[in-house]
């Protein structure tokens, strides 16, 4: 059996009411999914006091390896640690794809004594959340095509008869692909509607993966269910043949598909391995997608909780810039600190180790020490770190402690940190739990009863060129931008429908701090490529895509699935 699964078993969670009535809900604010898991309904805190509020931590990392660093681990160690010192904490988390659970990285549920329980349900199906933005995503499909189809084969008169007026789709300017939650590249590229004329439209189209739907990014976004319906209906789908744009309102899915994301709203109820609460709630990606779990969880939690640590995906270029630009600018809170997770096995590779792939062992110049490789590697964390303090917050780095790291690598990454402004704390959760992170929770208690000063990067007024200048510049560190035709079309057309004002969600790689993977370290003095610009209206941001970055990932050669079974008792084996 898979080691984390193995510790995840051994312990028998507590049944998830008790869970609830630490933060002071009842059972009539729960729906019940069986005795260890439940959704807290979005208005279970609308009679408290809004007086009552947390202090609001992200948790973001250095640019990670492929393996990852342990950062979803930081954030539940942290929970622990605070709750060891006698806070009552709640970690807010994103909801896993099947993508990465049965493809290269695994599960999302933490590691070692640091993880969220019921390991299994986290990882698959949850309480359906995943599988309802599919059904929702792919409805709204369905219906577009039919429209089109049907719009060919009637007349004026006939749509009317049907209380159907003609919209005027330009097949050729449908943005509205299918979604599927599976690493998939060949469907990447399909063609629709082939057969007779009763299949539909023949045209070239595609299917990204379910976290990148823009219905994800709404769940994420929104304040409560009439907001998720508003959102929902500014959903742009299509273009009509005179260049303006096709909503899901017009297609009249809308009410439908919102219909199949009533339950959906309410935020998921779990607990981590010691017991504290875990809201599970959306799951967009960081490189495709805002990288956030939802604002209603949060708002949730700090009206429940002294401490809320939220995730950012992947590094402080990524989920946390878009946290802040984007999830906190819609939310209108503002975080007290910021933890920046570092491993010594990226910094390694930051300084020029070797690359690390996963399903392989590692090389042996991560598992021995390496004085000189980590030193040079920590230059990615003084970046990191100096881009998290630029959002006027302060920052502490968590040194996510490995059974291979050496005290003298150690404190060369505490040194790093320290000089350039953090607060470090060395911990060690992933082997102890919450006894492992007393050390960073002290150190976060302490920044968080600082006064932040939180800023935006960019003003939303800026034209939409500006602002992803700025977050080139300024975060990647590029010196300046190149758009393909395509692009540079799509700019204009946003800016002149009115889109211009919308902050911007950068589609990018998450293994360097520029558009290429193999880029390590800190890259400078490049051009950043923009090869497409998309619009999601409804969730309300602009989403370039950089370099070759793909919205449906594939399979490796020996995916994690290979090693998933169920064994003679029909328990899960081998999910990690």
């Amino acid at each position: 059996m898979n080691e984390d699964l193995g510790i995840a078993r051994s312990v028998r969670p507590r049944p998830i009411e008790a869970v609830a009535a630490d933060l002071g809900l009842g059972k009539d604010e729960l729906i019940l999914f069986g005795e260890f898991k439940a959704k807290v309904r979005a208005d279970a805190v609308e009679g408290r006091s809004a007086d009552r509020r947390g202090k609001y931590v992200d948790v973001t990392a250095i640019t990670p390896t492929p393996l990852g660093e342990g950062k979803t681990t930081t954030t539940l160690g942290l929970v622990q640690g605070l709750a060891r010192r006698g806070a009552t904490a709640v970690a807010c988390i994103r909801q896993p794809s099947q993508g990465p659970t049965f493809g290269i990285k695994g599960g999302a549920a933490g590691g070692g004594r640091a993880q969220v329980i019921p390991m299994e349900d986290f990882n698959l199906h949850l309480t359906g959340d995943m599988h309802a933005i599919g059904a929702a995503h792919n409805l709204i499909a369905a219906a577009l095509d039919a429209r089109m189809m049907h719009e060919r084969d009637f007349s004026d008169a006939g749509l009317e008869q049907r209380g159907l007026q003609r919209l005027g789709i330009d097949p050729s300017a449908v943005t509205w692909r299918r979604v599927i939650d599976v690493n998939d590249r060949a469907l990447r590229q399909v063609t629709v509607g082939l057969g007779g004329p009763h299949d539909g439209i023949p045209r070239q189209t595609g299917f990204d993966i379910t976290p990148a739907s823009e219905l994800m990014a709404c769940l994420a976004l929104s304040a409560d269910l009439h907001d998720l319906r508003r959102r929902v209906g500014r959903i742009v789908v299509a273009f009509r043949r005179d260049g303006t744009p096709v909503t899901t309102e017009d297609l009249g899915v809308a009410g439908a598909a919102t219909v199949l994301l009533r339950d959906a709203i309410h935020p998921n109820l779990l607990q981590t391995l010691e017991g504290q609460a875990v809201f599970v709630h959306a799951g967009p990606f960081a490189n495709i997608a805002h990288g956030n779990s939802s604002i209603i969880a949060d708002r949730t939690a700090l009206r429940l909780a002294e401490y809320v640590v939220t995730e950012s995906g992947f590094g402080a270029d990524i989920g946390m810039e878009k946290f802040f630009d984007i999830k906190c600018r819609a939310s209108g809170l503002a975080p007290s600190a910021v933890v920046v997770v570092a491993t010594v096995r990226a910094l390694k590779m930051h300084g020029g180790g070797p690359s690390v792939t996963p399903g392989r062992s590692l090389p042996e110049v991560y598992v021995r020490e390496d004085i000189d490789l980590v030193e040079r590697g920590t230059a990615n964390l003084t970046r990191h770190v100096e881009i998290a303090r630029a959002f006027g917050v302060p920052v502490v780095v968590a040194v996510n402690r490995f059974p291979t790291d050496t005290d003298a690598e150690l404190r060369v990454v505490r040194q790093a940190g320290e000089a350039a402004g953090a607060a470090c704390a060395v911990a060690d959760h992933w082997a102890r739990g919450g006894d492992g992170a007393t050390d960073l929770a002290d150190a976060v208690a302490a920044a968080c009863a600082t006064a932040p000063s939180p800023r935006f990067l960019y003003a939303l007024e800026a034209p939409l060129r500006d602002k992803i200048g700025v977050i080139a510049r300024e975060i990647y560190g590029a010196e300046g931008v190149s758009y393909t035709a395509e692009a540079e079309a799509s700019i204009d057309r946003y800016e002149a429908l009115g889109y211009g004002n919308l902050p911007v969600c950068m589609a990018k790689t998450h293994l360097s701090l520029s558009h290429d993977p193999t880029w390590k370290g800190v890259p400078s003095g490049y051009t950043l490529p923009i090869r497409e610009v998309r619009a999601s209206i409804g969730a309300g941001f602009v989403y370039p895509l950089c370099g070759e970055m793909q919205t449906m990932p594939g399979l490796p050669a020996r995916p994690v699935f290979m090693g998933i079974d169920i064994d003679d008792e029909g328990n899960v084996v081998g999910l990690s």
